[in-house]
This record gives C-alpha cells, sequence and structure tokens, in this order.
C-alpha cells in the first residue's frame, strides 16, 4: 500500500522566526523522500506554495529560495486567510480527502479566530488527519490559549511539540509507523499538555486531541497514527 501523500503547511511569521530554518529543513527532508508525494506550502499573512522550490536537494540553496521568493517571511500572521486560501485553492488538488496535512505555526494570529475556526475545520474535513506542530508546546505548563491556536486547537487530530531535532525525529517515526490506514477518532499520538475542560476548547462534533494523563507516552517513543 503506497504511503499517504503529505502536505505541509509552515507558519514563517514573525514569532516563528527563531523556528522556522529548522522546520523548513524538516520539511525538505520530507520532499526529498521519493516515496512520500509531498505538497509544501508556507504563510504568514499569505499562502505560497513552495513544492517546486523544496523539491532542489540541496537544501541550503532550497531554503535560501523560498526566503528569497517569500513577501511576507517574518511578518504578520494570518491563519484563517491562509486556510482559507489553501481549501478554495490547494485542498480538492494535493488531498482527495487521503492525504495527512501537517501545520507547524505556534498559533498566534492577528485574524478573526472564527474565520480560523471554520476554516480549520474545513481543512480537517478536507483531508485524512490534520496534525499540528507547535514550538511552544513543550514548555512546561503550556496551554493553547493564543486565540488562534485555541480557535484551531477542537479541529485537531495529533497536536506535538516542535522545534527540536527530537520532536521532529518524533514526529518522523509517527509518519513512518502510521502513515497508512489511518482512521479518524482514533487516539492521538502525544499530545504536548494537558488541557482543562473549562477552558473550552471544544467544538460541536469535534475530537478533542488527547492530552497526556494517566497513559503518559514516554518522550524517546512515538505511537503510530493508529
Amino acid at each position: 500500500e503506497r504511503p499517504r501523500p503529505l502536505v505541509l503547511v509552515c507558519d514563517i511569521s514573525g514569532s516563528m522566526e527563531r523556528h522556522s530554518r529548522l522546520l523548513l529543513r524538516f520539511v525538505h527532508a520530507l520532499s526529498a523522500a521519493s516515496e512520500v508525494r509531498t505538497e509544501s506550502f508556507v504563510f504568514g499573512t499569505r499562502l505560497t506554495r513552495v513544492t517546486r522550490l523544496m523539491k532542489d536537494r540541496d537544501r541550503d540553496r532550497a531554503l535560501a529560495r523560498v526566503a528569497d521568493t517569500v513577501t511576507d517571511w517574518a511578518g504578520g500572521t494570518r491563519i484563517g486567510e491562509s486556510f482559507r486560501e489553501f481549501n478554495h485553492k490547494w485542498a480538492r488538488r494535493t488531498l482527495r480527502s487521503s492525504g495527512v496535512v501537517i501545520v507547524v505555526s505556534d498559533g498566534w494570529d492577528r485574524g478573526d479566530p472564527a474565520l480560523v475556526a471554520a476554516e480549520t475545520a474545513r481543512l480537517r474535513r478536507n483531508c485524512h488527519r490534520l496534525v499540528w506542530l507547535n514550538p511552544l508546546a513543550s514548555a512546561p505548563g503550556y496551554q493553547p490559549l493564543a486565540a488562534g491556536m485555541k480557535a484551531a486547537y477542537p479541529f485537531i487530530d495529533d497536536f506535538l511539540p516542535a522545534g527540536t531535532l527530537a520532536s521532529l525525529e518524533r514526529l518522523g517515526e509517527v509518519l513512518a509507523g502510521g502513515s497508512q490506514g489511518t482512521v479518524r477518532g482514533g487516539s492521538a499520538v502525544t499530545h504536548a499538555t494537558s488541557v482543562a475542560p473549562s477552558m473550552g476548547l471544544t467544538a460541536p462534533g469535534a475530537t478533542t486531541p488527547r492530552s497526556l494523563g494517566s497513559d503518559t507516552i514516554a518522550a524517546d517513543r512515538a505511537r503510530p497514527l493508529t
């Protein structure tokens, strides 16, 4: 059975500047894997498709070309508008309901939270599984309270920390173990934080990503998307 296609959507706004280059290296590594069909996008205030640029086998040249091409590097963030553009223009071409979408963002957003929620819900319906990597999520006591993150959270299947090589290696292991035959509604892979129900991070018809509780997953182990 062929691996499911991957769609990577990476936040390159100002709040993500210290993480963007490391995360784009990871995106480049996934894009260079010939056995997995990968589409790559970056966004700040607008969405830019960088799939062809990331196919360049020279990593440094690929990242330099991405930085030269996008016009909103290290600027503001419009998650809702960027997701809306993806849903309208690219979802049908790149997903066809079978792809796994990986969003890389800290969730800080200057737009309308209602739009973030609506477009994240639509994105989830368009794909097989929605994974969100947040470089802030590994911090002790982290809660997804930034407006954009809180709005998107109820519609995410898997919420993982990002920003270190170890966390990205864990994601790679997860995808390698479970990018095929995944069924939505199964147990979440790993959750970076325990979220209180009183925070209101639920929505009708949405399944909140499981938090690390009594069955905590060891940091050196990854579980497949099952």
